[in-house]
């Protein structure tokens, strides 16, 4: 029964006409953020989380590329006898 009351309440507050609390602006704030001129690229710009996602996503490149590479090696060199 509790199930049901909760998805009542639920439902009702899905298609409320009611104002939810609006979200601050920060357009603006990221405008400046990315448009200043500190020599940093733009996929770096967003500060540490920028840094630590990007230096993750090369790591995670190198390593499928090292994986990659690595079967190729081994398939250029001759088999070993028995």
């Amino acid at each position: 029964m509790k199930h049901l009351l909760a998805l009542r309440s639920l439902v009702s507050r899905s298609f409320s006409t009611a104002v939810r609390n609006q979200l601050k602006n920060k357009v603006l704030e990221y405008q400046k953020i990315f448009q200043a001129d500190n020599d940093l690229p733009v996929h770096l710009k967003g500060g540490t989380i920028d840094t630590v996602l990007y230096h993750i996503t090369m790591a995670i490149t190198v390593g499928g590329m090292f994986f990659s590479i690595c079967p190729l090696f081994q398939a250029t060199l001759p088999r070993k006898k028995k």
